[in-house]
């Protein structure tokens, strides 16, 4: 190949050229967001419907039910789950990744119009939706709190101002608020008090109703000015409604306040929230899609500070956690693994070719190639994140190769006697085809990441493009830049003069004379190596299935999240007791920076642990070992414990880290099965922590209605239910507006009458005539359990489960012994038992990757077969791949790591750098048949032997490259480490096998082609002779 040479004679063009593509990527650098984890768009979207007093199995049948079938009709679906309890249902719609989310959006409000008209009447408004990104954390958590004003006060204050002033910070998309709900008015009526004065609480809310409307007016058209007319009847403040006259008895007034007591309450009081053990507000922030997250998050910091001063007194601003810190801490980490592994690359360089001259030629395609690959980053929207980093700092192993081996050609030809100009020329036309061929094969490797699917295949996409980018610039510096270089500054000084490149040079002529001597010995026993070689092909296959698998490995990132849980019947003043049991023990657990927690519901709850960036400080897993005894003390309580994720899917689980679900059409056979199968499960061997979300025995008092004699009381059935609606079903009578705020008028009996079923006997309805009926003389009471929560999955019925791993075991192993256990159940053929979250994500991936490795070798195949005209070279090639793959296997075994997503990663790459090597030497083979005559023995012999040295100088780049990220340092140098190790191991084990196996496939395919031709042609003589 001559592309070299307009090149080489034109240095000043290949020179600006090169200082272009450099000072534009170093320009891209500098303007790249910076975040944890590539941009992953996940579209969904949260739909919330709300009817307060109705309970589980109402809202699951008369609001998630019609909204679901609705949504259903929308293409793109890939999931879609609702979770019913008391007055709310939750559904999540999950979209394709290629599904526009505003589209999506249009869809779901379109069909929340359509089922409208079969969603109770009763709802105070329409459900609502939000567009999300699962994936999307917030990426700085605030708290605020104070010493003077009420809890509702400052949430107040929180969400109408401080939240509106940080929103406008550039690059922020959203700040989410946690605390108490809007603020509404609270009436809370006194059935005595009601009684006595002949009032019952319908009357009540009419009363509120009618005196809390805001309605259009009309206008004045005068003769020379038009006057717009507004009715003040619309009251906005407690102690307005306190002088509310609800009725006239004995001709004097009956004012509200003499019935119930008003106050500034909100509209759900059922939620708190702690931050370090102190009842706060907490802001969530998240930052807009691209934005940078450290650059964000100083922002924010920025603008907080700015705020301090125009804050009330006593009200004071904390910061509970920062993703920017981790984004600093990874990045930097990776910068510094990438900073050694090129020294310690430089220096294999330096050591092999032994001139200074030539160290510097090789080591400047590193920085045209990193830098280069920023462009294309850049253009594609990209992020410096841990992926891309990561490939970037892979990538140095092996980019230096091709102009290795071209350095290596051209300083063989200036051995001859050439000159500079002369050596470069001849040198790079003689290896241009093998860069070439190096070059695409390994850009091959790659290309099926980027059809994966999912958002593994989003995560993934930013590794294969910026590793496949710096390959190929590599390839084009290395006949560009390293030739020209070659032809002007390439030094032939000996390299004996130094003392270090002597001894170096007797441990090569050592290593090269026992290869010669032992590659004599495998040419002599081909036929055993052949077999040995087969042998390792059918080993590869048997550890691929006996290796543990897994999907991420385990990081500590400095922080862990909990659930909160206790039994069915438990009241939420209990659960408050609970919380703040649970913040004690939290404020004695060491090296704990922040805390957050919170209580939403009657026996539910979360918290939140950033731990210190101490060097000193324990794993993460040893801290909530030791938390998790403390607070399984707590009599009545269980948390679940789990450390926070590096990568978030998404699919965030609750109470440990792996979940399945069990669903079918029938909510009673659910119901049924759910405890037998959790049973099972417990009795799974790899498997700990065995939980599900079903919740049966909450407390339930059935009101049934004597209907023939509240008939002859002339007392409504409906207005018994719509009485109790008013006593116990926070029941939002109105909606008022004042400032553009919105506030809940809420009714309900005093919180004395609301602790147990006696003080249902104090509640009276009003008959037709007007006469107050005891609700006891009409009704019945029958005490019950009922669930607490109705799920659905896919519209059906459904109950999750959720696990943890034992010490020891893998995900591979445990996903299926469940699977076996769930199919030995005898689970009847209607329910589906499907895994959830990181499970099901581990299952998709499995097979995904499987598929993937048998389509990059396939793929390289392919393109070795078109660059080499040949359906045999590309499986001589190829024939390096068992012992890489097994040295790979076994070194993770021996590491005790598990095959997992970066592991993985590490075996491709180990495919690219593995035939690699056998490139050179059947490059070198063909050329010497081809041009010199030689046969297919001595070109094979020789070229083994030639390309020894670049061979060994290529492997020992991409080993020490790779040998940093093996050794695991720092944040996120766990997760990394499994893809070290088996590219470390690979490396070690295909070097010492590669170069005996390839010689030995080379000579039995050639005798092979050779038969097959010689067959073919038989024919053709034969008809010639005749």
């Amino acid at each position: 190949m001559r592309s070299s040479e307009f090149f080489i004679r034109r240095a000043t063009t290949t020179t600006l050229l090169i200082t272009a593509i450099a000072g534009f990527g170093l320009l891209s650098y500098l303007s790249l967001p910076v975040s944890n984890l590539p941009e992953v768009e996940y579209p969904t979207i949260y739909v919330s419907a709300e009817l307060p007093g109705a309970n589980p199995d109402a809202m699951a049948a008369t609001v998630a039910t019609p909204l679901e079938s609705e949504f259903s009709r929308i293409p793109g679906i890939e999931g879609m789950t609702s979770s019913s309890t008391a007055g709310s249902t939750n559904i999540t719609v999950h979209f394709a990744l290629n599904r526009s989310i505003d589209a999506a959006a249009q869809d779901v409000q379109a069909a929340i119009s359509r089922a409208g008209g079969t969603l109770p009447s009763g709802m105070p408004a329409p459900p609502s939706y939000s567009k999300v990104n699962p994936t999307d954390n917030p990426i700085v958590w605030l708290e605020l709190h104070s010493q003077t004003m009420s809890y509702e006060e400052f949430s107040r204050y929180a969400a109408q101002i401080v939240s509106k002033q940080i929103s406008m910070v550039n690059g922020v998309s959203q700040v989410e608020v946690y605390g108490p709900e809007r603020p509404a008015i609270r009436v809370q009526a006194d059935p005595a008090r009601l009684a006595a004065y002949g009032l019952d609480l319908e009357q009540v809310r009419a009363a509120l109703t009618s005196n809390s409307a805001s309605l259009p007016t009309g206008t004045l058209y005068g003769a020379t000015r038009d006057y717009s007319l507004e009715a003040k009847s619309q009251m906005t403040t407690a102690i307005e409604f306190s002088d509310l006259v609800v009725a006239y008895r004995q001709g004097a007034p009956l004012r509200l306040n003499q019935v119930a007591t008003v106050l500034n309450s909100t509209s759900n009081d059922k939620r708190t929230f702690w931050i370090n053990g102190q009842r706060s507000v907490i802001l969530a922030v998240r930052k807009q899609p691209g934005a940078n997250t450290v650059q964000v998050a100083d922002a924010v910091q920025a603008a907080v500070r700015g705020l301090v001063g125009t804050l009330p007194p006593g009200v004071a601003f904390g910061r509970v956690s920062d993703d920017s810190g981790i984004v600093r801490d990874s990045i930097a980490e990776v910068n510094r693994t990438l900073l050694l592994t090129v020294v310690l690359v430089v220096l294999v360089i330096f050591t092999f070719l032994g001139t200074l001259s030539s160290t510097l030629i090789a080591s400047a395609t590193i920085p045209v190639s990193i830098l280069g690959s920023f462009i294309v980053m850049r253009l594609l929207n990209y992020t410096v994140d841990m992926f891309s980093m990561m490939a970037v700092t892979l990538s140095v192993g092996f980019i230096v190769d091709d102009a290795i081996v071209m350095i290596e050609n051209i300083v063989r030809h200036r051995e001859m006697g050439k000159s500079k100009l002369v050596a470069a020329l001849d040198g790079a036309n003689e290896v241009g085809f093998t860069i070439l061929s190096m070059t695409v094969s390994l850009v091959a490797v790659f290309l099926p990441i980027l059809f994966l699917n999912g958002v593994l295949g989003r995560l993934l996409r930013e590794f294969a493009v910026t590793i496949s980018v710096s390959v190929l610039l590599s390839g084009i510096s290395a006949l560009t830049l390293t030739p020209m270089l070659c032809s002007r500054f390439l030094n032939t000084e000996k390299k004996d003069d130094h003392w270090f490149h002597r001894w170096s040079e007797r441990i090569y002529g050592a290593l090269e004379t026992g290869y010669r001597r032992s590659l004599d010995w495998v040419l002599k026993n081909a036929r055993a190596v052949l077999v040995a070689s087969l042998v390792m092909t059918a080993m590869t296959v048997w550890l691929f299935f006996m290796v543990p698998k897994s999907f991420m490995p385990a990081v500590d990132i400095g922080g862990f999240s909990g659930t909160m849980e206790s039994a069915d019947d438990n009241s939420f003043a209990q659960m408050i007791a609970y919380g703040e049991q649970v913040n004690h023990e939290l404020a004695k657990t060491p090296w704990m920076d922040s805390n957050l927690s919170g209580v939403f519901a009657q026996n539910q709850g979360w918290l939140w642990v950033n731990l210190k960036n101490d060097p000193h400080r324990p794993n993460v897993k040893t801290i909530i070992a030791d938390l998790q005894k403390r607070l399984d003390r707590i009599p009545g309580l269980k948390v679940y414990l789990q450390p926070a994720d590096l990568v978030d899917l998404g699919e965030n689980e609750t109470r440990s880290q792996y979940s399945a679900a069990l669903s079918g059409p029938n909510a009673e056979d659910i119901d049924r099965w759910a405890p037998r199968l959790k049973q099972t499960l417990e009795e799974v061997k790899e498997l700990t922590n065995v939980s599900t979300d079903l919740q049966m025995s909450a407390p339930r008092v059935n009101v049934d209605i004597r209907r023939d004699l509240a008939m002859s009381l002339k007392v409504d059935p409906e207005k018994i239910a719509n009485t109790l609606y008013d006593a116990y079903g926070n029941r939002r009578s109105n909606t008022i507006t004042v400032a553009s705020q919105q506030y809940d008028v809420v009714l309900e009996v005093a919180p004395e009458y609301q602790r147990d079923t006696a003080s249902l006997g104090s509640i009276y309805v009003a008959s037709d005539t007007g006469r107050l009926v005891p609700l006891s003389t009409i009704t019945t009471l029958n005490q019950t359990v009922a669930p607490l929560t109705v799920n659905h999955l896919g519209q059906f019925p459904s109950v999750t489960f959720h696990f943890d791993l034992r010490p020891g075991m893998s995900l591979g192993a445990a996903t299926d012994a469940v699977r076996r256990a769930a199919a030995q159940s005898g689970l009847p053929a209607s329910m589906n038992f499907t895994f959830r979250g990181t499970a099901a994500q581990f299952q998709s991936s499995l097979k995904g990757l499987g598929l993937l490795l048998v389509i990059a070798v396939t793929v390289i195949y392919i393109v070795l077969g078109a660059l080499y005209e040949s359906f045999i070279h590309p499986i001589t090639i190829l024939s390096g791949l068992p012992p890489a793959a097994i040295g790979a296997l076994l070194t993770l075994l021996a590491f005790g790591q598990d095959l997992n997503l970066y592991s993985f990663l590490g075996i491709i790459l180990l495919i690219g750098i593995v035939k690699k090597n056998a490139i050179m030497i059947v490059d070198f083979a063909l050329a010497a048949e081809r041009e010199r005559g030689m046969l297919p023995e001595e070109a094979i012999y020789k070229g083994c032997l030639q390309r020894f040295r670049p061979i060994m100088m290529t492997t020992m780049a991409a080993l020490l490259g790779a040998a940093p990220i093996a050794w695991g340092h720092g944040v996120g140098g766990e997760a990394r480490r499994p893809l070290g190790i088996a590219v470390v191991g690979g490396l070690l084990l295909s070097q010492s096998l590669t170069l005996y196996v390839t010689p030995v496939v080379y000579l039995y395919l050639d005798r092979f082609q050779r038969r097959k031709e010689h067959t073919l042609k038989e024919p053709e003589l034969a008809a010639a002779e005749r």
